[in-house]
Parts: structure tokens; C-alpha cells; sequence
């Protein structure tokens, strides 16, 4: 099971008035503007969709003696893998790398081999972001790592049309009264699943992996506490929604998907499930998916301000500036433009990335019609995600989070879906791989 986020890639949308005021953004106190004439190449690490392309191409146009050499890699944990294996070898990082939320915490552990971007005019333009974003990037000694891109509020995608063939309600606000609204709880969304499925014999949403992935993010503190340590093998909490889960597996209620493929995206197609968990960016990975299966707007998916068990955060990334790079100065200023809110009001128009700049998060761009909003039968995206956010607070990710994501919790969950195993058992299965893979420190 990997829980990473953002597979596919999506178009960026761009004008010629955003061009000129991304421009003037640029300066020298680290929202862009090199200091030299000579010619640099900067290289780029990102992950997923991100939805930077168009703003590359900007940045070189506004900056003739830059050049842009981007590497995308598919996945977060794969990006995770990358960047451990050059931070060990002492070598091949980027100018600038992208960080996920994920493993930020693996990064902390070592932040002193990054730039402090306070050395690049941070302290100038901290306020951009919401306060909890630009804590988590702050170390221990108060250095300023990272510029945070996204955060990644949760509403649900549902299919209208596989809803109205069930007899439920299509309308995105009835569905969220259906769910409960701000009351909305892991017990309604299981019983609506349960009617679903006596209706029409089908399975409810995609795979466990991520149901249970939003449900341990709502928690005050997830796989460690606040002080850092593991808060797994006795969680009340925790072990009371994995039996919600399992129950749920076993009243087939999941449709066993694989991770990040979902048959090359025909199952958002052919109605092999209902509803999807979406944080702001998976709305770009559900429409390619959509696209990738053959099918388009009129293949019914639409999303509701509403989502079971209250606020929820998945998600949300970085620009990071390595020691290991050659050019900081000018890295850092590309990480500020990337981040400021014009940027960010077209990487959300490109890919649904939720904006961490409070600028964007009202910004027309984000707020009114766009391609997704479209797809989405002209749901206002930008709007719900900004009320989906509100109540969101940035739970501390331990060093091994994704580890026990992706890799203690993964095949038990797989182990659920394919009726394997029960919940007990799963569970048990799971502290086993947590003891093997985890160090409790």
C-alpha cells in the first residue's frame, strides 16, 4: 500500500497578466530576481503532480540566464527513496527538492544539511503562509528549511450517477446532508456504504488504504504523539477505527484496488466503486484517471463539502534548498516565486494542489471556474477546500511515518481487502511489521 501522494500529471493554465505579475513579485530579498548575468542551469526534484511546468517556462522567460532541469518522480515514497539514497551518498540532490509532508520529519533529523532560506530573505516573506504551515519547516534552532507549496484539506468525491442508480441523493449538498454534514461520522459514511451496496451489489469506495489513512490523520496525534514517540501498539482510538475498516472490508464494502493504478484508471470508469477520499490535489489524479480510462466529465464524478470524521489534512509539500547545491542563492529566489500566491493559484488551477498561501486561498483563481471545477459538474472546488480547511491542524509526522504507512499498515490492509485475514488478525500482523521495521526510540 503505498499512501503517497499525486501520480498523475496534470496541464498548468497560465496568462499573460499572471506572467506580469508573477514578474513583479521577483526582487532580491528572496522572491526572485538572480544576481548574476552569467548562465546557470538550476536542477528541480518534484513528485506526483505538482502542476509546475508552465511556471518553469515562466521563470526562464523572466530570467533569460536561468534554465530550468526538472525531474519529476512518480510517487512520494519513490521521491522519498531518492532523496535518502543521494543525502547518504553526499551527492546528486537538486538545487531545489521537493519534500513531502510525509517525511518532513526524516528531513528535520538532518536539516542542518539544507539552507537556511532565512539567509535568502525568508524572514522577509514568512507571513505568506498560514502559521502552521511554515512551523512545520522550521527546525529545532528556528531555520527556516522549507517553503511550503500545498496543504491538503479533504472533502469526497462521489459519483453522482452511481449514487442516483442507487436511489441516493446526486445533489453535492444533499449528499453532504446524506453523510451528516458537519456531523458528519465514519459510522454514517459505513452505513450509507452498506445501502449502496445492497442496492447494487457493489463495492463502495476503492481500497481500504486510504480510508484508513484520513482516518488516522483526524486524530490529535497520529502514529506518534507531539514529543515524538510511537503511539501505535495501545491507540484506544486507532484500534477502534481499524474495526470500522475491517468491518467494513468484510461487509464488501471495498473494491481491492491497487494503489496509484486503479486498473489504469478504468475503474473510475466502469463503476467498480462510489466514493474516493479527496484531499485538493487527488481531484488532478482522479480526473487523469478518469481521462486514462477513456471517460471524461460526463462520466459523473463530482465533490461534496463534506467528509466523515470532521477536518482532515493529507498531504502538503515543500521547496527545499540542499547544501549540496551549487547555486543557493538563485535556488532559493525559485523556490519564493514558486510559492508566492500567483504561483500557487496556478498550480491549483493545474492539479488542485490547495494553496498554503493565504493570498491564493481567496484569490478568484482559486475560488472561481476552472477546468477541474468543470470536470467536477462545476463544483466550486477552490470554495469547499477552503471550508474543508478550516479546523485542519498540522498533526506531527514522526521520522517513520511513511514507513509504517506504506509498509506496516500496507499489506495489512491488503490482507483486509482481499478477505485474507480479519481485523484482529490484520492488526496483529501489523504490530509485528511495526517491531521488525520501526526502532521505538
Amino acid at each position: 500500500m503505498k499512501l503517497s501522494r499525486r501520480t498523475t500529471a496534470a496541464a498548468a493554465i497560465a496568462g499573460a497578466a499572471a506572467i506580469a505579475l508573477l514578474a513583479s513579485g521577483c526582487s532580491s530579498n528572496g522572491n526572485g530576481g538572480g544576481s548574476s548575468s552569467d548562465p546557470i542551469t538550476l536542477t528541480v526534484t518534484t513528485f506526483g503532480t505538482m502542476g509546475f511546468d508552465k511556471l518553469y517556462s515562466q521563470y526562464e522567460k523572466e530570467h533569460p540566464n536561468v534554465k530550468i532541469k526538472a525531474t519529476n518522480i512518480d510517487t512520494g515514497d519513490n521521491a522519498l527513496t531518492d532523496w535518502q539514497t543521494k543525502q547518504a551518498a553526499g551527492s546528486g540532490l537538486p538545487d531545489v527538492q521537493a519534500v513531502e509532508e510525509g517525511w518532513l520529519s526524516k528531513v528535520m533529523q538532518v536539516s542542518d544539511q539544507f539552507n537556511d532560506l532565512k539567509d535568502y530573505g525568508a524572514d522577509k516573506i514568512k507571513d505568506r503562509w498560514v502559521d502552521w504551515k511554515l512551523k512545520q519547516a522550521t527546525d529545532k534552532d528556528g531555520r527556516i528549511i522549507g517553503y511550503g507549496t500545498d496543504i491538503g484539506p479533504e472533502g469526497l468525491c462521489y459519483n453522482g450517477k452511481l449514487f442516483a442508480a442507487a436511489g441516493l441523493p446526486s445533489d453535492r449538498e444533499e449528499v453532504a446532508k446524506l453523510f451528516g454534514g458537519e456531523n458528519a461520522t465514519w459510522d454514517d459514511f459505513f452505513k450509507v456504504g452498506e445501502q449502496y451496496h445492497a442496492a447494487t451489489g457493489k463495492p463502495w469506495y476503492d481500497q481500504s488504504g486510504f480510508i484508513w489513512n484520513a482516518m488516522v490523520n483526524q486524530q490529535e496525534e497520529g502514529y506518534y504523539t507531539k514529543d515524538g514517540k510511537l503511539n501505535i501498539e495501545d491507540n484506544a482510538d486507532l484500534k477502534a477505527l481499524w474495526s470500522k475498516l475491517a468491518a467494513g472490508a468484510k461487509a464488501g464494502l471495498t473494491s481491492n484496488q491497487t494503489q496509484w493504478d486503479w486498473g489504469k484508471g478504468k475503474a473510475f470508469t466502469d463503476g467498480s466503486f462510489a466514493t474516493f477520499v479527496c484531499p485538493g490535489w487527488m481531484l488532478g489524479v482522479v480526473k487523469g484517471q478518469v481521462e486514462a480510462g477513456g471517460g471524461d466529465a460526463a462520466t459523473g464524478w463530482d465533490f461534496a463539502n463534506v467528509f466523515p470524521g470532521g477536518a482532515a489534512n493529507w498531504g502538503g509539500s515543500f521547496l527545499t534548498v540542499p547544501k549540496q547545491s551549487k547555486h543557493p542563492k538563485e535556488a532559493a529566489e525559485l523556490a519564493a516565486w514558486l510559492t508566492t500566491a500567483k504561483s500557487q493559484v496556478e498550480t491549483f488551477q493545474a492539479a488542485g494542489t490547495f494553496p498554503s498561501v493565504t493570498e491564493a486561498q481567496t484569490d478568484a483563481g482559486v475560488t472561481g471556474e476552472s477546468d477541474l471545477t468543470k470536470f467536477f459538474n462545476n463544483a466550486p472546488i477552490g470554495q469547499i477546500l477552503g471550508l474543508r480547511a478550516k479546523g485542519v491542524v498540522a498533526q506531527y509526522k514522526g521520522p517513520d511515518d511513511s514507513v509504517i504507512q506504506s509498509q506496516v499498515f500496507g499489506p495489512s490492509v491488503q490482507e483486509l481487502d482481499s478477505g485474507k485475514a480479519d481485523g484482529d488478525q490484520a492488526w496483529n500482523n501489523a504490530m509485528k511489521l511495526l517491531d521488525q521495521l520501526v526502532v521505538n526510540k
